[in-house]
């Protein structure tokens, strides 16, 4: 019993509420898909002109994303770079290059052209709150079970 209580606080303690997450885009065309969706043309259209769906697909699709903004220095995040996947700190922009290094290894330096890096797959280290939650909960358990066992 007391080898897998020390198990569980061990495996806490290495627990992180810190997660690599994609950052998704805000879509400022919402409104106009669910108009769309009703049948009736878009806000931004005059009402005499029809909207082809030529010009509804041109409306709807993806802001490009500036990698060199979303990989600003210092950040710690997790790109992919030609199928291989890295955790690092960005260090600074040089033209196309990105510099940076390994997040346990301050002392190696990466290099990466901005046209390697997948934009989409850019991960942000950031705190999750649902992992936060679930090792509180579980902690206020295992404090009430070890009550518990103590006092019966």
């Amino acid at each position: 019993m007391r080898k897998n209580f020390y198990l569980i606080i061990v495996l806490f303690s290495l627990a992180s509420c810190y997660t690599y997450q994609v950052k998704k885009q805000v879509e400022t065309t919402t409104d106009n898909k669910q108009e769309s969706k009703r049948g009736s043309a878009p806000a931004n259209i005059p009402s005499g002109t029809t909207a082809s769906p030529q010009n509804m697909n041109a409306q709807q699709a993806p802001i490009p994303v500036n990698i060199q903004e979303k990989l600003a220095a210092g950040k710690n995040v997790k790109i992919d770079v030609d199928g291989r996947s890295y955790k690092i700190i960005v260090d600074k922009w040089e033209r196309d290059s990105l510099v940076a290094h390994p997040v346990h290894n301050p002392k190696k330096i990466l290099k990466f052209h901005k046209n390697q890096i997948n934009s989409e797959r850019i991960a942000e280290k950031r705190f999750s709150q649902p992992i936060a939650d679930i090792i509180t909960v579980t902690a206020y358990a295992g404090i009430a079970a070890a009550i518990w066992f103590l006092v019966r």
